[in-house]
């Protein structure tokens, strides 16, 4: 199985051929080639290798969609004074398929 860790976005991921993942927005339009160039580590049937701090391969997708993650609630509150707010967010994310990795 071969499979590899790449960074975007500040986080981490790992992804194998065929993988969908969705990662932190990228400004790249629906049906377009995306290549992600911050190769931490590749692992092949026999082969490892490891980035000092990244390695000369790319990993190759396709961009499925642009879309918005779940909602997320954040409640701020302050004992004995009757403070308490509630606000909501959603993230922007965007949905990539791995054809090479």
């Amino acid at each position: 199985m071969k499979y590899a860790v790449f960074s975007s976005g500040g986080k981490q991921y790992l992804v194998s051929e065929g993988d969908k993942v969705k990662i932190e927005k990228i400004d790249i339009e629906k049906g377009k080639p995306v290549e992600f160039d911050r190769v931490l580590l590749s692992v092949d049937e026999k082969k490892v290798e490891f980035g000092k701090p990244y390695l000369k391969t790319k990993i190759k997708g396709v961009v499925e969609d642009q879309l918005r993650a779940k909602k997320i609630s954040v409640f701020k509150y302050k004992a004995k004074t009757g403070y308490h707010k509630t606000r909501g967010h959603k993230q922007n994310i965007t949905e990539v398929k791995i054809n090479e990795v």
